[in-house]
């Protein structure tokens, strides 16, 4: 048996990692082409006015999403509309290519960039034992029933320098078909939830590992895992992905599960529920926080990560069947509680068009993206064929622009859209916005809080990233440092998702 030491997940490179900052977590900036597998030594991821908010102001923050509903006063010609993802084109990054690899089902891939070892890290969920759909054409899929066999579930740990070329180690920790040349790190947990904790002060327990029958387990390294221990109270046996993090803002962890809108929690649509907990121990009861009112479809899972100070979840739609397909969509909360569904039928991950392809069948979003300095990477299960159906399952990746969850837009693409926040404390001396304007505008328009024109900005005609807005004059912002001020925003064929107030 190796030494715990000896196991870790960490690679020799040829490069240093160049990392920045986000949320709490660090990723590197767009890596080079890797090198060769050889070079690395394995040693062991119309006017339409807002919803109510408060109309004193919105408390001062780095940024602000415009999808973020309290901020916004009133729109003229504007929808909110989920932003444009791209697809890899290496997808799919792998497929199931090891022989414990039965079949990646739903695959509840969990994701992060490590920054005390510099790679990013995978743990997933596979069937261990199942039926395989290897080699099953799409003629014989059409006319033979899929039908389980003794299924058992594991889970799996892969690594990479780049987020995009992924191995999977032979860590020797689980048996399976008599040997440990695997890349398993444990055996019959079923829609685990991985995350590296570091509110935690205890080594022992860096890294969670949430999962089905509302158990938790403890890893000092993300391989080697504690007995499972009961989260008492939350009451749920979600068999979907399940989910756990830190909330700063609460001072609780959240956890978010599966639940059934029947009476009996067993039974009925599913929804996603939410539980609460200040001690990993004692749970609250979870109880709904979101469903998807439509015939036929229902929320499967909901990964759910923190990103400018608000909460976003990729909500798993499941068209049941005839349908028997899932594509990825988005919601946002401001507390983990109350949630609101952002373009709603949508997907911010949809589905390719012909069946066969690697995600014509389903997409379930990994938790949580990696956010780098020029794009947002959100990896996801792709499977080219129905749910609960015979697939082949494929870990894929999907990029989005920084900021670019949503946006604002105009309705009649002829006519300019208008977009006015409510009062935000002016926090710094410069106006900065995220849009994409080429070809286009973007007209800003700063207001004192009763509305009146203080100054006015030149437009913005690129594609631009946290870019300053040139004033009016030359001057800035010092003068209404600590006052409120709106916003107004003039979009022609342009597309607004932040903006800042920064020193």
């Amino acid at each position: 048996m190796p030494s715990s030491r000896s196991i870790r997940c960490i690679l020799v490179l040829t490069c240093a990692a160049v990392c920045v900052v986000v949320g709490g977590h660090r990723a590197p900036v767009r890596a080079a082409e890797p090198a060769p597998e050889s070079a690395f030594a394995i040693i062991a991821m119309a006017s339409t006015p807002a919803p109510a908010g408060n109309a004193a102001g919105v408390p001062a923050r780095a940024k602000y999403l415009v999808l973020d509903s309290r901020i916004i006063d009133r729109t003229d010609n504007a929808k909110l509309t989920v932003g444009t993802v791209e697809k890899h084109p290496r997808n799919p990054l792998f497929g199931e290519d090891k022989p414990w690899e039965q079949r990646f089902d739903n695959m509840y891939a969990n994701v992060l960039f490590d920054e005390a070892d510099g790679l990013y890290k995978l743990w997933y969920n596979p069937f261990i034992y199942d039926t395989s759909s290897k080699g099953v054409t799409l003629e014989q899929r059409h006319k033979t029933r899929y039908s389980p066999r003794r299924r058992e579930d594991g889970i799996c740990c892969a690594i990479s320098r780049d987020g995009l070329k992924w191995v999977k180690p032979k860590l020797g920790l689980i048996e399976y078909e008599g040997n440990k040349a695997n890349n398993l790190v444990l055996r019959g947990s079923h829609g685990a939830g991985v995350f590296k904790d570091t509110h935690d002060p205890d080594p022992m327990r860096r890294y969670k590992m949430f999962h089905a029958r509302d158990v938790l387990r403890f890893s000092p390294d993300g391989l080697r895992w504690s007995n499972p221990a009961p989260c008492e109270g939350i009451d749920s046996n979600g068999d979907s992905h399940n989910h756990m993090l830190w909330a700063p803002d609460l001072e609780r962890y959240v956890a978010f599960v599966r639940l059934r809108g029947g009476s009996n929690r067993r039974s009925g649509q599913r929804v996603v529920g939410r539980s609460e907990s200040a001690d990993l121990k004692s749970w609250t009861r979870a109880v709904e926080v979101l469903r998807i009112d439509a015939d036929g479809q229902e929320a499967y899972s909901m990964p759910v990560f923190r990103y400018a100070d608000i909460y976003l979840g990729l909500v798993a739609v499941f068209r049941t069947r005839p349908v028997d397909r899932v594509h990825t969509e988005l919601a946002w909360s401001p507390d983990t509680v109350k949630w609101h569904r952002i373009d709603p039928g949508t997907p911010l991950i949809g589905n390719a068009p012909n069946e066969g392809d690697y995600d014509w069948g389903c997409v379930y979003a990994a938790d949580d993206p990696v956010v780098l300095d020029d794009e947002i990477r959100i990896y996801y299960l792709g499977s080219n064929g129905k749910h609960t159906s015979w697939r082949d399952g494929f870990f894929c990746l999907a990029t989005l622009r920084p900021d670019g969850f949503a946006g604002y837009e105009p309705i009649d693409a002829a006519k300019p859209a208008t977009v006015v926040t409510r009062p935000v404390v002016c926090s710094g001396k410069t106006l900065r916005i995220t849009a994409d304007a080429r070809g286009g505008s973007v007209r800003v328009t700063v207001l004192d809080a009763d509305g009146k024109t203080v100054t006015a900005g030149r437009p913005i005609i690129d594609d631009v990233t946290g870019a300053p807005v040139t004033l009016r004059g030359g001057a800035d912002l010092s003068k209404l440092h600590g006052s409120r001020v709106r916003l107004k925003f003039e979009l022609t064929k342009a597309k607004l998702y932040a903006f800042a107030l920064t020193q």
